[in-house]
């Protein structure tokens, strides 16, 4: 799923403009992003260092969410297996 499939169907299931849901959805990973720079020491030399920030997005599913994905991935295998004949893998 590319980012116009992902805007389109987040704004059929939300029942907003694609427009405002795009503006929704860059707002969110702006503020996702927003970190201040932080310094760092190096222990060796006691040399103080300015990091800049860095954007590193995590994704952790609920359960209810991966038992979906469970139950899917369990019926498309099954269908899978119908249809090869003789039952061949």
């Amino acid at each position: 799923m590319n980012n116009k499939e992902f805007i389109a169907e987040l704004s059929r299931r939300t029942g907003y403009r694609s427009t405002d849901t795009q503006a929704m959805v860059r707002h969110l990973i702006d503020a996702m992003s927003e970190k201040m720079e932080r310094i760092l020491v190096n222990p060796g030399t006691r040399q103080r260092m300015l990091v800049p920030p860095k954007l590193v997005l995590g994704f952790k599913p609920n359960t209810a969410w991966k038992e979906k994905v469970k139950s899917t991935s369990r019926n498309v295998s099954i269908r899978r297996k119908e249809e090869r004949p003789n039952g061949e893998a």
